[in-house]
């Protein structure tokens, strides 16, 4: 099991955490996501799944939803 916390931008309502949430569990693997909110600041994204996921896989979810990941921390 791996658990990774991404921080995101964009984010400002229940609706934002709704997308992100969709988009990145479609990712193989994935098992878990939660988000803190951080109205018009970073919000922190945090994605357990059953391995590491490609950095780049979790961007491209994030910003499907319409948000931008813009950090990563283990």
């Amino acid at each position: 099991m791996s658990t990774t916390t991404y921080e995101v931008t964009g984010m400002t309502c229940g609706h934002c955490v709704s997308s992100v949430t969709t988009e990145v569990s479609k990712l193989a693997g994935v098992s878990d996501v939660d988000v803190a909110l951080v109205q018009g600041g970073t919000s922190r994204v945090t994605v357990s799944s059953s391995a590491p996921l490609p950095l780049d896989d979790v961007r491209s979810a994030v910003d499907e939803a319409g948000y931008e990941l813009v950090g990563e921390s283990a």
